[in-house]
């Protein structure tokens, strides 16, 4: 695990530095500086291209990890890696191509509802055409177990970038349009910044002729685009279907509420990459002993230090949302439930990277398929009764399900599980704390209340953890800590 602790604490900080950029993004200078229907629409645009660009990128950030490690001859990998390249440009041309033909389509279909969507359509394409070629060519970056640039530029780069186009907007400096077409140029100079990089990593020599194992290759990243769609699907359905039943400010109203609990999945985000290609590399070599333990290790310790994340939101949320303007009110069961199913996600460990790494991915785009109609439905029917909330009722529900069928196959084909009696204590540790500080108040400024608050947690939770022993990993980093300081 030591390379795996090394990259996660670089990456774990990078994250959270990114998080909490975003969170003053999100929370204070799109809700401050610009006026509902337009903070609705850009996370809508965003919301929409993260639903397109992973069939644009047509698995292959999954593929080129899968397969990388299993090429001993060079000619062969720079087959593999210039054909990883073309994917994702073919079905960028083919999706474009549909998207002409029927752009009157698009546009009627945002007439009614809300059609300040409708001179934007076209930027929905390009984000998702950016976002494709990032995550290939980060995904190149992990084959090298190179992943903090990688991260920094996902979680850093591109929020530092959206809060001087806000502070631009702020000072007049930009319109609303130029602000939108300056998001459009940020992603794309982000995915031209992440190709330099990779490419200085791994170079290659393009070439025409396939690999040896093109057709394995193909079929793999034809089925793994249905994961990576499902997984976006379960993600940011729940927004598009807002825009849908509600006014598009409710798009915002939601993203600030899901925002919050999804700080939640930091240490996953984190941690997974450079454990992806790492499991990728023992399945490679059938190494089932230390895989079992990296499934261990990760569950507990992402358990751990995402059941800390969940507490601090949900006792603070309160306060938090005193120093938001007034117009966006607190949905506290959209935070719970996102949250929880956010938790949920940690506690799985490396489970989707020891399922899209192995020969039982099928089982889990079956599965997946089925959660996808099972969120739709769910959406269709709770959003007009439970409005905004019901969007949360309906992601937590099909999520929640997703995990435990991914938890299932892996326990069946692998005979293996990443639970132990640390999880459940683990788990009593965060009920615990969540009903002993909810109603917690200090009679001071929400901030200062938030401060004091989250001192207390973190202290008695790292306490308390530490003479647990419930993670020797996380024991380890306490103890630097004096010694770093």
């Amino acid at each position: 695990m030591g390379i795996v602790v090394n990259q996660s604490v670089k990456n774990v900080i990078i994250t959270c530095v990114g998080f909490g950029i975003g969170a003053v993004n999100t929370l204070f200078l799109f809700t401050n500086f610009m006026e509902e229907q337009y903070y609705g629409l850009i996370s809508y645009l965003i919301s929409a291209s993260n639903l397109i660009w992973p069939l644009i990128a047509f698995g292959v950030h999954n593929t080129l990890i899968k397969f990388f490690s299993s090429y001993t001859d060079r000619k062969q990998q720079d087959r593999f890696m210039s054909l990883m390249l073309l994917l994702p440009l073919v079905m960028a041309l083919i999706l474009g191509g549909v998207g002409v033909l029927f752009y009157d389509v698009l546009l009627n279909y945002f007439s009614k509802g809300n059609p300040i969507v409708q001179p934007y359509i076209w930027t929905i394409f390009v984000l998702a055409y950016a976002l494709s070629y990032f995550e290939i060519f980060f995904a190149w970056s992990k084959v090298k177990l190179k992943s903090v640039f990688g991260n920094m530029m996902k979680e850093l780069f591109l929020r530092v970038c959206i809060s001087i186009l806000l502070l631009l907007v702020y000072f007049e400096f930009l319109s609303i349009d130029q602000f939108i077409y300056g998001l459009v140029f940020v992603y794309l100079l982000r995915t031209t910044i992440m190709k330099v990089y990779a490419f200085r990593l791994h170079k290659i020599r393009f070439s025409i002729p396939l690999p040896n194992n093109y057709s394995t290759v193909l079929k793999y990243s034809g089925l793994i685009v249905i994961a990576g769609s499902v997984a976006t699907l379960l993600i940011d359905l729940d927004k598009t279907m807002i825009e849908r039943y509600l006014a598009i400010e409710n798009v915002a109203k939601y993203g600030i509420c899901a925002y919050i609990a999804s700080v939640i999945i930091i240490p996953s985000r984190a941690m997974h990459q450079i454990t992806y290609p790492l499991t990728a590399k023992l399945i490679n070599e059938k190494a089932w002993i230390q895989l079992k333990s990296l499934y261990n290790k990760s569950s507990i310790n992402l358990l751990i230090i995402s059941g800390l994340l969940f507490i601090l939101i949900v006792c603070n949320v309160h306060q938090l949302f005193e120093i938001i303007p007034e117009e966006y009110e607190l949905y506290i069961w959209v935070v719970v439930l996102i949250g929880a199913v956010k938790l949920f996600d940690n506690v799985l460990g490396n489970t989707n990277a020891i399922l899209y790494s192995s020969d039982y991915y099928k089982l889990v785009l079956y599965i997946g398929v089925g959660m996808a109609i099972l969120s739709f439905v769910l959406n269709i029917i709770c959003i007009p009764i439970f409005k905004i909330t019901g969007a949360a009722i309906a992601t937590f529900t099909a999520v929640f399900c997703y995990n435990l069928a991914k938890l299932w196959i892996v326990y069946l084909k692998f005979k293996m599980h990443p639970f132990s009696s640390k999880t459940i204590l683990s788990l009593i540790f965060v009920i615990v704390f969540v009903f002993g500080f909810y109603f917690w108040e200090f009679p001071f400024h929400p901030i200062v209340n938030i401060v004091c608050k989250s001192i207390l947690i973190v202290g008695v939770y790292t306490a308390l953890l530490y003479a647990s022993k419930l993670s020797p990993d996380i024991n380890e980093l306490i103890k630097k800590i004096p010694r770093d300081a």
